[in-house]
């Protein structure tokens, strides 16, 4: 398997605005999902080249998705407390 370089070390760091602030006393939950054996190892070939589980590799993907389709948030959901907040 390739060791990450320093330049994917740095690309691993997420903007301030992607990080989930959590609430209080929440906690993540235990969830399922299906694929396909070639999902499955696709989602393992790249959770260990950046050197993530699983679980998080499937989250880093979604909130990196969320925020590019929704750069102000939604109803619910709020960009960081001061996060740049680009219009489209």
């Amino acid at each position: 398997m390739r060791q990450p370089t320093a330049q994917s070390q740095v690309a691993r760091q997420p903007a301030a605005r992607h990080r989930a602030v959590r609430q209080p006393g929440a906690r993540a939950r235990v969830r399922s999902y299906s694929a396909t054996d070639e999902d499955v190892a696709m989602l393992e070939a790249v959770a260990g080249y950046h050197g993530f589980t699983k679980s998080a590799t499937l989250v880093g993907l979604v909130r990196r998705e969320f925020w590019r389709l929704f750069p102000a948030g939604t109803g619910d959901i709020r960009p960081a407390r001061g996060a740049r907040v680009v219009k489209p």
